[in-house]
């Protein structure tokens, strides 16, 4: 059932949506090659005092890397798991020894999935972009991935978008990763709209957070979870709507669709 619409409330006169999670089917597959790059690596950093548990593919994706850039993925796991390696850089050749390589594991395990599990848009993705243009609400996707602009075009979303703000961009531009606003703001500001007066449509806690700390007018969290307990984390950072789909999102937002 869609939430009730707020008495009073203004619907958004943009939308900023995240791209792996909401748009399209490929936090699997970064979850799946963030496995392989951690645990990989597990038994080297490991100075046999202590076994470290190995990755966990939703709650730990979730909690440490979902939304976040390569680099800024790995130093925030490796941390929690009290693991010091020297930063590196983004030219590192993929390994265990630096945050740049551990991160280049993570690249490289991603693209050999991509050969064997080509990455779909949901099934409520394109229904939904679709009603939003209907109404001409501009729409933005955003993510930390460089990926970003060719997995979307390759399923059929990148049409009906105004723009797309991508990790390449967030690179040239010096744009923070999430939980910091900075792409979401960016996004806004190149559809020409005051956050206030935008939405935020996240799957990630640090996209969830990153909306809220941008001010955006409304921040809106997508919960694809079997049993919905990312609901609950979503609000206590700040998600303003917590909804199963995107077509749910735009009913109750923007009243019935015709």
């Amino acid at each position: 059932m869609s939430a009730p619409r707020r008495t009073g409330f203004e619907p958004p006169r943009a939308v900023v949506l995240d791209t792996d999670g909401v748009l399209i089917d490929s936090a699997a597959v970064h979850a799946a090659a963030w496995k392989t790059a951690f645990d990989g690596c597990l038994a080297a950093w490991t100075d046999g005092t202590r076994r470290q548990e190995p990755f966990d593919a939703d709650a730990d994706y979730r909690r440490y890397v979902d939304g976040r850039s390569r680099a800024d993925g790995a130093e925030a796991f490796l941390t929690a798991r009290g693991i010091r390696l020297p930063p590196g850089t983004a030219d590192d050749r993929p390994g265990c020894g630096t945050m740049g390589a551990v991160a280049a594991r993570k690249e490289r395990a991603f693209r050999d999935a991509l050969r064997t599990r080509p990455v779909v848009a949901f099934a409520d993705a394109v229904p939904a972009l679709t009603a939003l243009r209907s109404l001409r609400v501009p729409c933005a996707a955003v993510s930390a991935s460089r990926h970003a602009r060719a997995l979307l075009a390759s399923a059929g979303t990148d049409r009906l978008l105004a723009t797309v703000v991508d990790g390449a961009d967030a690179a040239r531009l010096g744009l923070a990763g999430k939980p910091d606003p900075a792409l979401f703001l960016h996004a806004a500001q190149v559809l020409g709209v005051r956050p206030r007066d935008c939405a935020v449509v996240e799957d990630a806690l640090a996209g969830v957070l990153a909306g809220h700390r941008g001010g955006f007018g409304l921040v809106v969290g997508v919960d694809r979870t079997p049993d919905r307990h990312a609901t609950g984390a979503m609000r206590e950072r700040g998600a303003h709507l917590v909804v199963t789909d995107l077509m749910e999102c735009v009913e109750a937002v923007w009243g019935a669709v015709q």
